[in-house]
């Protein structure tokens, strides 16, 4: 068995992709939280505000589609292990400074690898679902600042950006 090149767990010693093994790892409570936005006009924040997006409620579908995004991070992202998540909670707020959503996803569970999957694949799929739902509206919409704000768990311990 080759060893991973330092700092890339994915990469082993020749290169090689490879999925790592977590069976040696303690089961320990283990959380993250990632956020991101969808930057658009005010006047498509008052559509979506107001409920009259024209495929309908944009705030509930993207939330159900970053919850059940979360649930398939491993058959999205080839090296992910499967998980039982115990919580995947994803939140959209809207921020005038934007103007637009902010999307805040946290996902837990106890087990033997991280959840910072999948809060990113949550927010970026809620962000995505957001863009699909308001594109007729507003085109120019950007998805943007997709990042982990925290992981709490595991062997390398807590993280917070700094940003945060």
């Amino acid at each position: 068995m080759t060893t991973p090149k330092a700092g890339l767990t994915h990469i082993d010693a020749s290169g090689e992709a490879h999925m790592v093994d977590v069976g040696d790892k303690a089961e320990t409570a283990r959380s993250a939280t990632a956020t991101g936005y969808v930057r658009m006009k005010p006047e498509t924040l008052a559509l979506i505000r107001e409920g009259n997006a024209k495929k309908g409620d944009v705030i509930g579908t993207a939330r159900l589609a970053g919850i059940m995004a979360a649930k398939q991070t491993s058959n999205l992202i080839p090296l992910c292990h499967p998980l039982m998540l115990t919580k995947i909670a994803v939140d959209i707020e809207e921020d005038a400074a934007l103007p637009g959503l902010r999307v805040t996803a946290t996902a837990k569970l106890t087990g033997r690898t991280g959840v910072e999957m999948e809060a990113l694949t949550a927010v970026s799929v809620a962000c995505l679902t957001i863009y699909d739902m308001a594109k007729a509206a507003d085109r120019m919409m950007e998805i943007g600042g997709i990042t982990l704000l925290e992981k709490s768990g595991g062997k390398s311990g807590d993280f917070r950006h700094p940003g945060a």
